[in-house]
């Protein structure tokens, strides 16, 4: 299991050739958090783990949501799904509990939803300096535990400067629109490649896994897909065994 802070994902290539896997989410997905710890866990298991990439993906559950959302998670669950807040309580209590067994304290009751659209611009920034997976970490855990209101510009500065962000560089994010456009993109992938979900996983630009799996699932997808992206493992040398090169053979 990993540690609370999360630290198994490398943000950037190790060495040449590595595989890629590229991870769709959104900050106030509560499955996405789940999915991140187990996907740690099959990580931490995986014979070539020093030989991935990983690459967190933009995803707005809400693209038109407010900058703030008033009023607190139940009610605003009960109307969005058209149930009563008896119904949304127990919804929220059931995703407690599934957190709970991958290690993960959530106080839904404290969340304050929003836009999240600035903190993908973050996230951004963050694989540029190396820290992707540790800013990532910081937004999940405050919107899911710490209850930050994740679309306030304030707010998320500070998650950002906190997980290792230069201060003066968040502050030209957040009053421009620096890296809007590598949202946008990542957005536009997510719908050519069909996701209407997340978490999504893709290894290795071969393999589509939808959905926080359990982390055996996770690992299986893992061995299956760096198995299929090899190249071509050469045995031996040339002088190794008798054949033909051009040139070289009486025909």
């Amino acid at each position: 299991m990993v540690p609370p802070g999360g630290g198994m994902i490398r943000s950037a290539p190790v060495v040449a050739g590595c595989m890629n896997i590229e991870i769709w989410s959104d900050v106030v997905c509560p499955w996405c958090y789940i999915g991140k710890r187990r996907f740690e866990d099959a990580l931490g298991r995986f014979a070539h783990r020093d030989e991935v990439e990983v690459v967190w993906r933009s995803f707005e559950l809400d693209p038109g949501a407010p900058a703030v959302r008033k009023g607190d998670l139940t009610g605003h669950l009960a109307k969005k799904y058209g149930t009563d807040l008896v119904g949304a309580t127990r919804a929220i209590d059931h995703m407690t509990a599934q957190a709970a067994d991958e290690g993960l304290e959530y106080h839904l009751e404290n969340a304050r939803g929003g836009n999240t659209f600035d903190a993908h611009r973050l996230i951004h920034l963050a694989r540029e300096r190396g820290i992707q997976d540790q800013v990532k970490e910081a937004f999940l855990r405050a919107y899911h535990v710490d209850g930050v209101a994740i679309g306030d510009p304030d707010a998320i500065a500070r998650v950002g400067i906190e997980a290792g962000l230069d201060a003066d560089e968040v502050s030209a994010v957040l009053a421009g629109d620096a890296f809007a456009e590598a949202v946008r993109a990542d957005e536009e992938e997510a719908n050519s490649l069909g996701v209407s979900a997340v978490p999504f996983f893709v290894f290795g630009r071969r393999y589509g896994v939808p959905g926080a799996l359990p982390a055996d699932a996770l690992l299986r997808a893992l061995d299956q897909a760096w198995q299929d992206t090899r190249p071509l493992t050469i045995v031996g040398s040339a002088a190794s065994g008798p054949g033909c090169e051009d040139g070289s053979c009486p025909i």
